[in-house]
This record gives C-alpha cells, sequence and structure tokens, in this order.
C-alpha cells in the first residue's frame, strides 16, 4: 500500500510538470519571445527613420531641396490617439508642484542643458528664485535683452524661429515649406467681420481670402513662429491694432516642431489654438496662440 500511495503521488505531481511549473508557463515564454521582437523592430524602425533624416540633411547641407513626407490619415488617426492631452494635463500639475530649494538647481540645469536655456538674458539668473517648473518655464527677460524697434510697424510676438513667411496664395498658408494648412479652416468662419463693415461671399476659397482685404491693392501676409522648450514663452501684440474677436478651437496637442510640421499637413488646424483677429491700420490683422504638446495652457492677459 506505501509503494501504490507513493506511485499516487508521482502520477498526481505530473501534471504540475506538464502544465509548466518547472519549464516556465507557454504564455509566458510566448510574451516573453514577443518583447525583444517588438524592440527589435522598434529600434530598427526608428533608426531607418534616423538614416532617412541624415540623408536629408546631408542633401540640404547640398543645397538639394528634399520634398516633405506627408503623413497619411491612418497615421494622424494613430498619433491623435496618444492621449496628449492628458500627458500635458499631467505635466501642468507636476510643474505647479514647488520644488525643495536643494533640488532646484540641480533640476533646472538639467532643463538648461537639455534645451540650450540661455539664462544670461533671463531677469532672475538666480535658480534658485524660481518655486516650480512653471515659474521657470515663464520666467521673464531683461528688458534690453530684446530691443524693440520703434521704427518698424511689426515687430515678432515672441521670441522663437520663424518657420515660414510670406504671402497667402489661394487661401493656403505654408506652416514650413511645402507643407500647408487651409487659413480658412485655421480661422475659422468669420462671422465676426459683418462688425467691421465686411458683407461678401464667402461660398469660395478665393471669396473667404478676398473678404479678409478691406484695402484696394493690399495682399494677406503670414509669419509662422515656432517656440522651442528652451524659449521664452510669453507673446507680445506685434503692432498697434484693435483686436475685435476671440475664438477658441478645442483640439489636439501635437507635437509642433519642425519635424512634426514637415510630416503632417494642417498641423495647426488639427491642435488646439486661441485665435485673436481685428484690424490695424492696413485692414485686417490676426494673431495665433497654438498649444502642444505639454503646452496646452494658453492664457490672454489683455482682456482682463
Amino acid at each position: 500500500s506505501l509503494f501504490l500511495r507513493n506511485a499516487d503521488r508521482i502520477r498526481w505531481s505530473q501534471p504540475a510538470h506538464l502544465r509548466g511549473y518547472s519549464k516556465g508557463s507557454p504564455g509566458l515564454q510566448a510574451r516573453v519571445r514577443t518583447f525583444p521582437l517588438l524592440i527589435a523592430s522598434g529600434s530598427g524602425y526608428y533608426g531607418y527613420k534616423q538614416y532617412e533624416h541624415y540623408k536629408e540633411r546631408e542633401l540640404e547641407k547640398h543645397g538639394i531641396e528634399v520634398p516633405p513626407r506627408l503623413a497619411n490619415e491612418l497615421q494622424v488617426n494613430i498619433y491623435k490617439t496618444i492621449p496628449t492631452r492628458l500627458l500635458s494635463r499631467a505635466w501642468g500639475r507636476l510643474n505647479q508642484v514647488d520644488l525643495p530649494v536643494w533640488l532646484r538647481k540641480p533640476i533646472y540645469s538639467l532643463y538648461i542643458w537639455t534645451f540650450g536655456v540661455n539664462m544670461k538674458e533671463a531677469a532672475v539668473e538666480d535658480l534658485q528664485h524660481y518655486r516650480n517648473l512653471g515659474e521657470f518655464f515663464r520666467r521673464k527677460l531683461k528688458p534690453q535683452a530684446r530691443p524693440v524697434c520703434d521704427s518698424h510697424c511689426v515687430i515678432s510676438p515672441a521670441d522663437g524661429k520663424i518657420l515660414h513667411f510670406g504671402r497667402v496664395k489661394n487661401c493656403e498658408v505654408e506652416q514650413v515649406k511645402g507643407v500647408t494648412y487651409s487659413l480658412e479652416t485655421f480661422l475659422g468662419p468669420c462671422t465676426w467681420t459683418r462688425n467691421l463693415a465686411l458683407d461678401k461671399n464667402e461660398d469660395d476659397i478665393g471669396d473667404f481670402q478676398n473678404g479678409l482685404v478691406t484695402k484696394e491693392g493690399n495682399e494677406l501676409y503670414h509669419c509662422v513662429v515656432y517656440l522651442a522648450p528652451g524659449d521664452y514663452h510669453c507673446f507680445h501684440s506685434p503692432t498697434d491694432w484693435r483686436v475685435a474677436h476671440r475664438r477658441h478651437f478645442p483640439g489636439s496637442l501635437m507635437s509642433v516642431n519642425p519635424g512634426i510640421a514637415r510630416w503632417i499637413k494642417e498641423l495647426f488646424c488639427h491642435n488646439e489654438r486661441v485665435v485673436l483677429s481685428g484690424e490695424w491700420c492696413h485692414g485686417f490683422f490676426s494673431l495665433t496662440a497654438v498649444g502642444a504638446t505639454n503646452v496646452g495652457s494658453i492664457q490672454i492677459y489683455f482682456d482682463k
């Protein structure tokens, strides 16, 4: 009977061995095999894209224009599934957390090194002065750092890099060279223009653009200014003008760096933005602040 009981124990233990307690679960093995495959394929794709960017940069160095590779609708929709609004809100909450004094300099120094911040231009150079990342991000500049040219009627509204500027053609504006977006989609319907004594037919694309030109012989011009993470992020009035209408567009918070702007057509029309429209001495004038990943809070102070 002792032999039979031991045999029963042996037979009872076999299913446990077969279930993989000694050799590992098949499901776990499948996941383990899949993970390196994902890492390898992702690394390979990233390396391929970097090689493409390297080739493009080399061609541009030799003066050869490289046409942009635009994302298709599926790629844009996949990008939109990334919870950029949730991530930006979480980042905003984190930015408002006050840092211990002893931790401020190491954290801000890392940010300065990563994004090339020039603290010599800051109104307050002492890093321990900024209680949190939000205050550091919104730091003010010294008055002499950006002298305003009074002899010109228009100045830059922001301390950034000009991605593109020029004349508006066929109601299309270039966000970067070769990649455009619709001016009508960007500004929205001009219902407010009735207050400016404009009563023109806007059914056609050309009529929308022409409806914004209030003086004979004038043309519409645009300028796209990109703010990098290390730039001064306040923006100011570029000229003496009257704001007649403000419109807020809810939207995505996709990155607006030049690489993404070359990849996604009408990027600025997808993103959240605040459009200020009105007139100046030459007619129609508009200033738009576009949100981006981790920069989704747009505050307008002049109308408070």
